[in-house]
């Protein structure tokens, strides 16, 4: 071996000596395939209610029924590079529609090639500078950055390869999910939301999206991540928001950026106006320390990764060690840094591609740090954007770059930034994945490139065609993330950005730094609705009730592992089910628009689940 390695109890399930298929035809044409459907389903989804799903999973399962089950072919690290593909399709997807629709909403009408050209750059990038940060964020710290969907995604691949019990856990959790789903967003059986508004307490609010994914990634982050995530949406909803409701009845006249008086908000407009940009300011300091912190990781992971590329054809490193060569990462970072700045339509100049660059490698390594804490799903890619989009704003302003040009400007270069930033977060979980299942990481990210180029193909005809048949910013397609991408943009430039929020949530984040507690997942919970942090919370609290009266480390690691194939399963089955109603409402398809049952049935519902959860994980043997 040409590396100590720095985990050396550690052993993949498919040991580096083997040699089993992997980067086949079969897997490509198959992921491509996935990575156009979970794209373009989740570029819909996200563009009306702002979120997206996480495909990991989803493709895993996928992959395993076609190849295994039909197919008959058994690698699981074929498996793994059809789910790295498709998750790459779906990532993209969520980093385009997050910021390239207020091109639309500036009444611009940006070219299929356009769009795929940024697309792709931003694919690219995204993939590429993580590469060198693999051994440094993924094998050097495995035991501190779990990477939940990517442990997950593990768990499924292995579970399926091994069959038995814990397949099967893997499988119920996966009916329970899709099941839960389906009742709530299709058949409307009950709300897949719940909230009560405090008694004598004007404006405080409590919720929850009961949705077993949330619960089950709180399981997999553990109750630390899970308990400082949920102490932001506290303060932001038990604190800012009554506090500002508070002071807003004594002013008649609106307040910037609302356009009526804060009398006349509830707790939702509040947190749309006034919560979300703070949230925002959190966001960009926790991961402005974030990097500060990992900046000797950084600086010994690439010249460990250095080395490790000039030694790669000697013939002495691990297939599980080898990488895409640096010489073909700095190509790539190269042409297409060249495409950005001369192709006319885009054209950022020598000072919007430094400014892309510099916000590129930052971003691509804060969202690689964050979804090794606290998952792709909860992963603040737009907190992200709009803390690049208020630096690059500045910039372009202080050099003259003012106007509609100086604002299409800042969105490509956000664009980019947002699209790399989605997709290192992608890339990191598949690594992750990767390196606990045994793949070689120099195909997965072959893979991860593969599934940027087929996805930014058809996404700009996703986009136009989505454009065309409702509008970006309407009622049908509101488009939230695009919106405020847009306001941030307008409003530097027009110099009436509300710094102030900006700033006290920079303040609120400072202030958790300096108790020693790490920023970032504080923050994170700060920008979210109250609604997605309590149900990780109350995965985090069962996974704590477990390992507090757990005395035995054998058995504890059985139940957690247990636990995981559980949670793995809530997370794949209700995703699945979230693009199956997501294609079917873009086939046409109307669901019903009133639940059947109100809030009460849903909280036993997912009182239940919660319970599964903890019956399942909390047996003292499978046997039993």
């Amino acid at each position: 071996m040409s590396k100590q390695d720095p985990n050396p109890e550690f052993k993949p399930y498919v040991p580096a000596s083997q040699k089993p298929p992997e980067l086949t035809w079969v897997a490509m044409v198959i992921g491509a395939v996935l990575a156009i459907v979970f794209g373009a389903a989740n570029a819909y989804l996200g563009l009306i209610v702002g979120m997206t799903v996480s495909a990991s999973i989803p493709a895993a399962v996928i992959s395993m029924a076609v190849l295994r089950i039909i197919m008959k072919r058994t690698s699981i690290l074929e498996n793994n590079i059809v789910q790295t593909i498709t998750s790459t399709g779906e990532s993209l997807a969520a980093g385009v529609i997050f910021t390239l629709p207020a091109l639309f909403i500036w009444q611009l009408e940006p070219s299929l090639t356009t769009i795929a050209i940024i697309a792709l750059a931003g694919g690219i990038l995204g993939v590429v500078l993580m590469i060198p940060l693999r051994r440094a964020l993924i094998v050097n710290e495995h035991k501190t950055l779990p990477y939940p969907e990517g442990t997950a995604c593990a768990e499924v691949l292995h579970a399926g390869e091994e069959g038995g019990k814990g397949a099967k856990l893997v499988f119920k959790g996966l009916g329970i999910g899709a099941g839960f789903k389906l009742l709530t967003d299709a058949v409307k059986a009950f709300p897949s939301s719940v909230e009560w508004e405090i008694y004598k307490f004007k404006n405080a609010a409590i919720g929850m999206d009961t949705l077993p994914a949330l619960l089950g990634v709180g399981y997999i982050i553990g109750p630390r991540i899970a308990g400082i995530m949920f102490a932001g949406g506290v303060l932001g909803w038990l604190g800012i928001i009554p506090l500002i409701s508070y002071i807003g009845d004594f002013a008649t006249a609106p307040i910037y950026p609302a356009e009526v008086p804060i009398s006349e908000m509830d707790f939702h407009a509040i947190w749309d106006n006034y919560l979300r940009y703070i949230g925002a300011g959190a966001v960009a300091f926790g991961g402005i320390v974030g990097l500060l912190k990992t900046l000797p990781t950084i600086a010994s992971s690439f010249s460990g990764a250095i080395k490790g590329f000039s030694s790669s054809g000697d013939g002495k490193d691990l297939r599980t060690e080898r990488d895409m060569p640096i010489t073909l990462i700095v190509v790539l970072v190269v042409v297409f840094m060249g495409i950005l700045m001369f192709y006319p339509p885009i054209d950022l100049g020598f000072i919007g591609a430094i400014l892309l660059f510099i916000f590129g490698f930052f971003f691509v390594t804060v969202s690689s740090r964050i979804v090794g804490i606290v998952g792709s799903s909860s992963n603040p890619v737009s907190g992200m954007t709009i803390g690049a989009l208020i630096f690059i704003s500045l910039v372009l302003s202080a050099v003259g770059q003012t106007g509609q040009a100086g604002m299409v400007t800042a969105i490509i270069i956000g664009s980019v930034v947002c699209i790399a930033a989605a997709i290192a977060g992608d890339t990191s979980q598949d690594l992750k994945t990767g390196y606990i299942v045994g793949a070689t990481p120099k195909w997965q990210q072959i893979a991860q490139l593969y599934g940027v180029l087929v996805t930014s193909v058809v996404i700009g005809f996703i986009l136009i065609l989505l454009d065309n048949a409702y509008g970006f910013g309407s009622a049908e397609l509101p488009a939230p993330q695009a919106v405020l991408m847009s306001m941030v943009v307008d409003g530097i430039m027009s110099g009436d950005l509300p710094w102030n929020l900006i700033f006290i949530g920079a303040a609120a984040a400072a202030t958790v730094e300096l108790f020693g507690i790490g920023s970032l997942p504080f923050a994170v919970g700060l920008y979210l609705p109250i609604h997605l942090t309590s149900p990780i919370m109350a995965g985090g609290l069962i996974n704590a009730i477990i390992s507090r009266s757990t005395k035995d480390k054998d058995e504890l690691k059985e139940k957690n592992e247990r636990g995981i194939l559980l949670a793995s399963g809530y997370i794949a089955g209700e995703a699945l089910m979230g693009v199956i109603v997501a294609l079917a409402v873009t086939a046409g398809v109307v669901f019903p628009s009133e639940a059947f049952f109100g809030p009460l049935a849903s909280i036993i519902a997912f009182a239940l689940v919660a319970w599964y959860l903890f019956h399942t994980a909390n047996k003292k043997s499978l046997n039993k």
